[in-house]
């Protein structure tokens, strides 16, 4: 890639976004200042249509936000968690083009077949079906162009958003947000390190017959060019008006897909919604391992502590669970408020008996219950989430919103704890160090 197409990219981009973004939150905050009515629906429509049409991250990042509290408004995060990942396509020529670049100019050779036409078209890439020479079939997931400039770009254009936005409406503050996105965002650009970590996926659920992970064709793959085995399968969001036993089968091999890398092994897998998985029977097929994020054993006791607390309704144990996680120094009115949320996290892993994931099945009394937390955070000054909060929390409303895709009803509780049943942080690390080499370091972000 030359510095000069590098270059070219970050100017066209700043001009096709940053127009929109600079716009928009200057308007709003000139609104809040004058005290005028915002057409907030008009305008999230207009933001949301722009992103939808853009290949690259900022759509990405949009659908991020729409999941971490209050770090948009509500009617952004309604109109940006409608955005799907499917970007115009890369035409055939372009793509021969960009497969000559990564594997040569006899690239073709190397398949038995290469379907012309993606068969999905995501924010950073598309996917196309292949055969091998051996005859298995392949799935070839191909980056887009000059996406690291682009990300560049994208995430200059959030800063400011985000500062703009904190600033004016804010209950959380943004730098860690922003911290946490970026350094995710840029490493999902390097897929030797999702193929990586598709292998620690694959070990985890090594044997298991209801949870599978593709392969990686290393000969096939460059840092811009993943080829792994095809796995069949129907996509989730097709499950919705299946009978509730066949859903409720789904919902379980989901929760164990999430919560054992989790809690067994420190893993987290930080993208889980609908389109990164399909189903074959009541089996799961996992997809999609570039945001991935490793967690210190002591992290994950601090969010079983937090549990605890809640569940006992211990203002200390969740004191000290926060500070464990880095939120800092916290008066009693900002515990109070963080456990308002952490009570509507842990609700469903608390409560025991058979349930939807949330009751009403419906994300409206979520959406009240946060918008509660959020206003009672902003009276008190706002709270700096730490960087490890971003993801997790991210993921968990992620998760959360596959089950209620599915309308799975289940003991909950019982699920979680026959899963953490022997937790303790000597037997994550222990496993860590079997999984990852001892001595291993969480990747740097």
């Amino acid at each position: 890639m030359d510095e000069k197409g590098d270059v070219a990219t970050r100017l066209k981009r700043y001009v096709q976004v940053g127009g929109a973004l600079t716009n928009v939150a200057s308007r709003r905050a000139a609104d809040k200042i004058l005290g005028r009515a915002t057409d907030a629906a008009k305008e999230s429509a207009q933001m949301a249509a722009v992103m939808g049409t853009l290949k690259g991250p900022l759509m990405k990042v949009a659908q991020f936000l729409s999941t971490v509290p209050d770090a948009l408004p509500q009617d952004y995060t309604q109109a940006f968690a409608a955005l799907q990942s499917q970007a115009p396509a890369m035409g055939w020529a372009f793509v021969k083009r960009r497969m000559q670049g990564e594997l040569g100019p006899d690239w073709s050779a190397r398949f038995g077949d290469f379907s012309r036409e993606a068969c999905a078209a995501a924010s950073l890439g598309q996917v196309h079906r292949a055969t091998l020479l051996d005859g298995r079939l392949a799935a070839c997931k191909l980056q887009y162009p000059h996406m690291a400039a682009t990300m560049e770009a994208d995430l200059t254009q959030l800063k400011m958003g985000l500062k703009l936005y904190e600033a004016t409406f804010g209950a959380l503050e943004t730098e860690n947000i922003l911290l946490e996105i970026a350094a995710h965002l840029r490493a999902e650009l390097d897929y030797t390190r999702e193929a990586h970590h598709m292998g620690l996926f694959a070990k985890i659920f090594e044997g298991d017959t209801q949870i599978h992970v593709p392969t990686c064709i290393e000969d096939l793959s460059t840092k811009q060019l993943l080829t792994m085995t095809w796995l069949e399968g129907r996509p989730l969001a097709a499950f919705k008006d299946e009978p509730q036993e066949t859903r409720n089968a789904i919902a379980k091999n989901l929760f164990r897909a999430w919560y054992k890398p989790l809690y067994h092994y420190g893993v987290l897998h930080g993208d889980p919604h609908l389109g990164n998985y399909t189903v074959e029977g009541a089996s799961i097929n996992l997809f999609d391992f570039g945001c991935v994020r490793i967690f210190s054993p002591s992290f994950l006791q601090s969010t079983l502590d937090l549990r605890e607390a809640i569940g006992s309704g211990s203002r200390d144990m969740a004191a000290a669970a926060y500070a464990s996680w880095g939120f800092g120094d916290l008066s009693n009115a900002h515990i109070d408020a963080l456990n308002m949320w952490a009570a509507m996290l842990y609700e469903p892993l608390l409560d025991n008996r058979v349930r939807p994931i949330q009751e009403g099945n419906s994300g409206v009394e979520g959406r009240e219950r946060a918008a509660s937390v959020h206003a009672k955070l902003r009276e008190l000054g706002g709270v700096r989430p730490p960087r490890e909060f971003v993801f997790l929390d991210r993921a968990a409303v992620g998760i959360g919103s596959a089950f209620m895709h599915l309308g799975a009803e289940l003991n909950w509780r019982t699920l979680f704890e026959e899963l953490i049943a022997d937790f303790s942080a000597e037997k994550v690390s222990a496993r860590q160090d079997a999984l990852m080499g001892k001595g291993h370091a969480p990747p740097a972000l």
